[in-house]
């Protein structure tokens, strides 16, 4: 299928992110392959002689599209000539499920938890000895993986803009972990952004197996609208307490990694694992970065940095764990993201608002929980460190933004470190 679908063919690839230039590379060689991107400054050594401009785009034909995830076919530079040309789009994951298309794919989406749920599934099957590749959003690109056997297992994570544009692609095994509103600047509302969720369910093939919530309203809504041929198996979250027995890693703790650790155990048993290794493999977990990550537990003192959060929703695990809470929020915020933590809650809580959407979150906020503004990360560091000074009770520091950080920094990664290297300045480990 690869031989026939990707030799001597004219690809354009549109966008030179990290999944543009993995296909680049593994398509350069058989194929006549160009690529754009709407950021010209982007060229460098290895892709300038392939790089086209716009004009020379609009006058030539080719066999595929290949979309990069971050290009919107509505907004681009290029967004006519792919309006024409919509049969030629395909993804990264098309040309890997061309490449692969008999071993076993587990992909895994939904708005929060994602990369973290894929990585403890990934630990818990390589302690079965299995031959077991982390891919996609977390891990490498799948077309940079090598000595690919008959018997390896693909974890991947996909979030809705890959799986929008998918042709070819189809997975073994889906699991849609949970839906909140998030990305409605590109979906638009929350019913578009579960369709293109549920796209992935919808693409398989009779036989396999797909996993999703079972009171997900939204989830069970939009899947009535499609054909459905694998099999659905509805999640309960009716193991939590056996899982508080079972599970002592301070990490995963907090409600939305049990509910995910709920998906995990499922999809392990599948592979016929055993509780012992199930557990030993979680117990063992250490965390991503900057995922609700731990960075320092004392006596009276916890500090989580989880600057990964981009919305309420991801957030509120965290709030609803936790108590007296100093809590940094803010950022760029999410198209229609409401804060909706219950009342219970609040009195637990004092922010520290950042970010230049002020107006946003003092309107989600004010009623609700004390805060303050400090709009830089800099200035709500030093601001909790004095309102900490004389609090004796146990007391969580939690930079959880719900917000986008591009306002102010490059990514959610630079986000996390600025404020690793501002707690660190601090010496907050003397307090």
């Amino acid at each position: 299928m690869f031989k026939k679908s990707f030799v001597n063919k004219k690809i354009l690839i549109y966008g030179l992110g990290l999944s543009g230039n993995s296909c680049l590379k593994y398509l350069y060689k058989n194929n006549n392959v160009k690529v754009y991107d709407d950021n010209i400054k982007i060229k460098n050594k290895f892709n300038k002689k392939y790089f086209l401009s716009k004009k020379q785009i609009l006058k030539l034909k080719f066999d595929y599209v290949v979309l990069s995830p971050g290009i919107d076919i509505k907004t681009c530079y290029l967004k006519n000539y792919l309006s024409k040309n919509l049969k030629k789009i395909i993804t990264e994951l098309d040309i890997f499920y061309l490449s692969y298309p008999y071993n076993k794919k587990i992909t895994i989406t939904g708005t929060n938890g994602k990369s973290t749920t894929c990585q403890m599934l990934y630990n818990i099957l390589k302690l079965k000895n299995l031959d077991v590749r982390l891919v996609g959003n977390i891990g490498n690109s799948p077309l940079k993986e090598k000595k690919i056997k008959r018997k390896t297992i693909f974890i991947i994570e996909a979030s809705s803009y890959q799986i929008f544009y998918n042709k070819y692609f189809k997975t073994d095994y889906a699991a849609i972990l949970n839906l909140n509103i998030d990305h409605l600047e590109r979906h638009k509302n929350i019913n578009v952004y579960a369709q293109a969720k549920i796209k992935l369910i919808s693409d398989q093939e009779i036989n396999k197996l797909s996993f999703i919530e079972k009171d997900n309203i939204i989830i069970n809504k939009n899947i009535l609208k499609k054909k459905i041929k694998s099999k659905i198996i509805k999640i309960t979250y009716n193991k939590i307490n056996y899982f508080k027995t079972k599970i002592h890693n301070r990490y995963l703790l907090d409600k939305n990694n049990l509910n995910n650790i709920h998906f995990v155990y499922k999809i392990s048993k599948i592979f016929k694992t055993s509780n012992y290794k199930i557990f030993k493999s979680l117990n063992s977990f250490k965390g991503l970065k900057f995922r609700k990550q731990i960075i320092l537990d004392k006596p009276k003192l916890k500090i989580i940095n989880d600057s990964k959060s981009t919305s309420f929703s991801s957030t509120n695990g965290l709030l609803t764990t936790y108590r007296n809470i100093y809590w940094i929020v803010g950022g760029k915020f999410k198209k229609r993201d409401r804060f909706t933590l219950e009342k219970k809650y609040h009195k637990n809580i004092k922010a520290y608002i950042i970010g230049f959407d002020k107006k946003y979150f003092i309107n989600q906020l004010k009623n609700k929980i004390k805060f303050k503004y400090c709009k830089y990360l800099k200035n709500a560091v030093l601001t909790l460190k004095k309102d900490i000074k004389n609090d004796q009770r146990d007391k969580i520091i939690l930079f959880s933004p719900a917000a986008a950080s591009f306002d102010q920094f490059k990514n959610f990664e630079h986000r996390g470190y600025c404020f690793n290297y501002l707690i660190k300045k601090n010496d907050f480990n003397r307090k």
